[in-house]
């Protein structure tokens, strides 16, 4: 068996697949797998870091600007759009895959059409409430199209194979624990707050929740989780300046970077967080009362109808970011500690909205797919 898979640009694309390229491979051992993406692109970097051959293409995506620089890039991406669909034909043919998986962003377009044009089935998988451009172009052609929310479905073009798989989700987070977590970390009976924008960081969402730390820093109501990301080092002075030395208050955790999410994710009462695809399957899963904060600066303003998709649900709350400061933030966060049935009306919702055997679901379209090919 030998697949092919294309998708990039972001994590939330990238770790979708290289999710289902390793539950692939413990299922069939003997699979082949080569994974296209964009030279340069972060998946040249974390595609072989997780042990799958990369091969790529070179490929920009359109910017949404009449400003000069932007008409030169689009340029640009026009004349690669062709040059990438050629390349990308030729990795195809050396690989002689007998599929080819797509998970969204720029890069998959070319892929999955040049796969199509060659005659072999191809399949896309989508985190997202509101799909990508490549996504929605490609989806009438694709043997079986996976969504992880069945509201993607009303978005892209009718009469396609849409199947609900959910997004994978990783056995840490199914499994972990909430009190096995909070004593591993230290933490007592008080609330938990978990809070973080990303890896880079979020300025809102960092300058928001300066304010409540700041405050939990002085009465220690809540005890605070927070992750400050890559561009963020300046989040500890700015709590300084609100009343709170971070260094000397031992009910808060701030850090560049989460690297144990399960364990810290188990341990919240509450997160406080973007609303990216993967994130929100990883609190479904968890159970997690949550207060969203939709990036606005993502294709599509996807992240927006992700968090809607919860809302509606009565799983989650929102702020959209022009609406965001400290004090709505503070005053959300208190609400909703203080009332303990609403918050585990918010938990119970969120978990049945949860789908924990996506790797599965994923796994056996996979196989009939290529089952019904061979024949």
């Amino acid at each position: 068996m030998r697949v092919v898979f294309a998708g990039g640009g972001t994590a939330g694309h990238i770790n979708p697949a290289l999710a289902i390229a390793g539950y692939l491979k413990e299922m069939q051992p003997s699979a082949e797998i080569l994974y296209i993406g964009n030279k340069g692109g972060m998946e040249s970097r974390l595609v072989p870091k997780a042990g799958f051959e990369f091969k790529g293409i070179e490929v920009s995506g359109f910017r949404r600007s009449m400003k000069p620089s932007a008409i030169k890039s689009n340029i640009k991406t026009v004349r690669l759009a062709a040059t990438a669909i050629s390349a990308s034909k030729r990795l195809i043919k050396e690989f002689n895959p007998d599929l080819c998986i797509g998970t969204g962003g720029y890069v998959s377009g070319p892929v999955l059409k040049a796969a199509n044009e060659m005659k072999i089935p191809i399949l896309i998988h989508e985190q997202n409430a509101f799909p990508g451009v490549a996504n929605k172009m490609l989806s009438k052609k694709a043997a079986a199209v996976m969504l992880a929310i069945a509201d993607a479905q009303k978005h892209m073009k009718k009469g396609c194979n849409f199947i609900v798989t959910g997004n994978p989700v990783r056995g840490e987070i199914i499994n972990a624990d909430r009190e096995r977590a909070r004593a591993e970390l230290g933490l007592d009976e008080r609330p938990v707050v978990l809070s973080f924008g990303g890896s880079l960081g979020a300025r809102r969402v960092n300058e928001a929740c300066a304010d409540i730390i700041a405050r939990s820093g002085t009465d220690g109501k809540y005890q605070h989780i927070h992750a400050y990301g890559q561009y963020g080092h300046w989040f500890p002075d700015l709590v300084k300046e609100k009343g709170s030395d971070i260094s000397k208050c031992s009910n808060l955790d701030v850090r560049e970077y989460i690297d144990n999410m399960p364990i810290c994710l188990a341990a919240a009462d509450v997160v406080i967080c973007r609303a990216g695809a993967i994130t929100l399957s990883e609190i479904q899963a968890q159970g997690k009362p949550a207060i969203l904060i939709p990036s606005p600066n993502v294709a599509e303003n996807h992240q927006y109808h992700n968090a809607m998709a919860l809302v509606n649900k009565n799983a989650a709350e929102i702020i959209e970011e022009s609406n965001l400061t400290g004090e709505a933030l503070t005053k959300m966060v208190d609400k909703m500690v203080s009332d303990k049935s609403k918050l585990e009306s918010y938990a119970a919702n969120a978990r049945k909205m949860a789908i924990i055997d996506a790797n599965e679901r994923i796994y056996n379209i996979i196989m009939d797919v290529y089952s019904k090919n061979k024949k």
